[in-house]
């Protein structure tokens, strides 16, 4: 038999379309005003084409390559009042970004229902179970038509992506669309072509094959009466385009079958289509998929899926140009790309005159100030156009040298300190627990007593600090590459200096802690009673004194000292005497039991303080210490860019969302030194 053609693609516009749906059952409200849903089970339901004059089977295929679940995981997919969309009346709430998912052929999904005076008795019902029916609003992108003799054709949406979720007082003709809406999408419908050509290998039809005709509309007419009883006759027309139409329905499932098999193994299509050319029979295109999955295993036994990443010319050809332009501010970090050696040299003004070139904007006639306003994305000027390629260029460069410059950024408080994360910028409270109450023996028949934790609690919040800068015309014709690199790169200087001058500030300025007395003082027991150097007998009665702090409850904690905080003034005495193992003294017990026993730290803040003060900390994994803190997401300094408003060019933001707090006094010791 021949092979099937090529199917034939048809575009239409379609409008957006419903399903009827349901709220799980006996599901239970898992927050307050939230329902899960069962927006799809992908059923096949009976639709009707006015335009066509025809009726339909719909089948919503649900699967992770079929159905599109980005809209209603964004948080923006609204739930509707019977798809109404004419008034923001009509929203009744959201559905829950990320909540969205396939499990087991169904879609599942979270609405929120607003909780405002005019949904009261919306959520009364739903919780009663007395509103029981819900909708999904959806767009088809794309179907593939099945066609059997005897049977409605069947559209498959392989393509689809729900829009909204309506809340519905009854459970709609589940064919009928929403032909009332005016908003249509694009849809691509496959159909195959007629097997007009296929010849079976049967004794009913021996004559040779017949050219090609082109595909006309056939009207199914209702059969005729059947004729009365004759003698046999030879095969006729009528039966043999009845077997030409079941060799297509089989060579259809063939088709269909390996197409499923090869599919289920991870194979590309490519595979599938040779197997159908070729007339494979099922049970040996199930052999050759084995065949294959074998040649692609792995040494373990596995198949290794691959993934490409595609880029067009013009994502190619920023990443060449920022390479460059990396590579012209620092070398030595930034090696040259082959592909971007061709802007080596390049001015800016240069570089941007390419990348417009490649838009298809020519830029021949155009002075340096209107070359670079469409460099940058200014409005349209006297015709020209104006792209957005630089301005990501100039972003990019810009963040990498301001990220870069950050965490060179030498910070000397991170050992004794510990970083967290903070959701909003809202007051934090954290609080410190007490010791474990003491366990008591219970006696025979006797009862468990119940104990307490003592706790206390520090305060801070999140703050915000920034500053903007702009990348003007001016810049891009001077060719000042310095203003778009050096300026981020000390911003990210200046940020991570601002983190150690607040951290270290904590220390210098010995704030009051929250029960309303200093950090280092008498009354926490961590502030020595006189200033003396650093010697044996100081740092033992230091270590003495944080390993005798007392938990919240008046037990010992066996605080254990592990870092040496001193100001740059006595970091060479620091390091001399923790790294020393013998002191020449006159008794042979004169030796030094803290070599390699303590980290020094050498901070210069602390000398604008005291040149002579000394401390000790503790490991923050054992006792809270001093505790920073970043945004949730935004650890460290970021940079954000626009295309300026007040300024003619593009502006760049760097911002800090970052905070600071001593946590515990316990895990300090200070010795105002002499």
């Amino acid at each position: 038999m021949t092979a099937a053609k090529i199917p034939k693609i048809e575009r239409k516009d379609l409008p957006l379309q419903t399903r009827l749906a349901s709220f799980e059952e006996q599901q239970a409200e898992t927050e307050d005003r939230v329902f899960n849903v069962i927006f799809t089970t992908g059923a096949i339901v009976r639709r009707y084409n006015f335009m066509a004059d025809e009726s339909y089977d719909e089948e919503l295929v649900v699967s992770p390559t079929a159905l599109r679940l980005g809209r209603l995981n964004s948080g923006a997919a609204p739930v509707l009042d019977t798809h109404s969309d004419f008034t923001l009346e009509n929203i009744k709430g959201v559905v829950m970004g990320g909540s969205a998912r396939i499990e087991n052929g169904l879609g599942y999904a979270s609405l929120k229902i607003d909780g405002g005076a005019e949904n009261e008795s919306v959520i009364r019902k739903i919780r009663d179970g007395i509103i029981r029916n819900v909708s999904v609003g959806y767009r088809v992108h794309r179907y593939e038509v099945i066609r059997s003799e005897g049977t409605v054709p069947l559209y498959r949406a392989v393509d689809w992506e729900p829009y909204e979720i309506s809340l519905v007082p009854i459970g709609a003709d589940a064919g009928a669309g929403i032909r009332s809406n005016p908003h249509t999408f694009p849809c691509e419908i496959i159909n195959p072509q007629p097997f007009k050509e296929l010849r079976l290998m049967t004794d009913i039809d021996n004559k040779p094959q017949e050219q090609d005709t082109p595909a006309t509309p056939q009207t199914e007419t209702p059969p005729a009466a059947n004729p009365p009883a004759a003698d046999p006759q030879p095969a006729t027309p009528a039966s043999t385009e009845e077997a030409r139409a079941e060799g297509a329905r089989l060579e259809r499932q063939r088709a269909a079958e390996i197409t499923k098999i090869t599919r289920s193994a991870m194979l590309p299509d490519t595979f599938a289509h040779k197997l159908v050319s070729d007339g494979t029979a099922i049970p040996q295109a199930r052999k050759l998929v084995l065949d294959e999955l074998a040649r692609k295993s792995g040494e373990n036994g596995e198949i290794r899926p691959q993934i490409s990443i595609v880029r067009d010319e013009m994502d190619s050809a920023r990443a060449m140009v920022e390479n460059a332009l990396l590579h012209r501010h620092d070398p030595k970090t930034y090696k040259l790309d082959d592909g971007a050696r061709e802007y080596r040299g390049m001015t800016l003004m240069e570089m941007g005159r390419d990348l417009l070139e490649r838009r298809g904007i020519r830029s021949r006639g155009l002075s340096k100030s209107e070359v670079a306003g469409s460099m940058l994305g200014l409005e349209m000027r006297g015709g020209f156009h104006s792209t957005s390629d630089f301005p990501l260029i100039l972003a990019n460069v810009a963040n990498k040298t301001l990220r870069a410059a950050y965490e060179a950024a030498p910070q000397t408080f991170k050992g004794f300190s510990r970083q967290t994360t903070n959701p909003d910028f809202k007051t934090i409270a954290r609080t410190q627990l007490g010791d474990a109450p003491t366990l008591e023996k219970v006696n025979e028949s006797g009862e468990f007593k119940r104990g307490t934790v003592s706790e206390a609690r520090e305060q801070y919040a999140l703050a915000t600090y920034g500053k903007v800068v702009a990348v003007t015309r001016q810049t891009i014709i001077n060719d000042d590459l310095g203003a778009f690199t050096r300026l981020p790169e000390m911003f990210g200087r200046a940020a991570a200096d601002l983190e150690s001058d607040t951290v270290w500030g904590i220390i210098t300025s010995n704030p009051n802690m929250g029960d309303g007395v200093a950090l280092f003082h008498a009354t926490h027991g961590n502030l020595a009673g006189a200033g003396a150097v650093i010697s044996v007998a100081t740092l033992g009665d230091a270590r003495a004194g944080m390993r005798k702090q007392k938990g919240l409850n008046g037990r010992f904690i066996n605080v254990m000292a592990k870092y040496l905080i001193v100001p740059a003034a006595i970091e060479t005495v620091a390091e001399q005497f923790v790294t020393q193992t013998n002191i020449v003294y006159t008794k042979n017990t004169d030796y030094n039991p803290f070599a390699n026993k303590l980290q020094v730290i050498a901070e210069p803040r602390l000398d604008a303080a005291s040149a002579i003060s000394w401390y000790l900390a503790a490991d923050p994994a054992q006792i809270d210490t001093i505790e920073y803190a970043y945004l949730e997401g935004q650890e460290g300094v970021y940079l954000e860019s626009r295309v300026g408003f007040d300024v003619d060019g593009v502006e760049l933001k760097a911002r800090l969302d970052f905070a600071a707090k001593a946590i515990d006094w316990r895990g300090f010791w200070k010795n105002p030194g002499a």
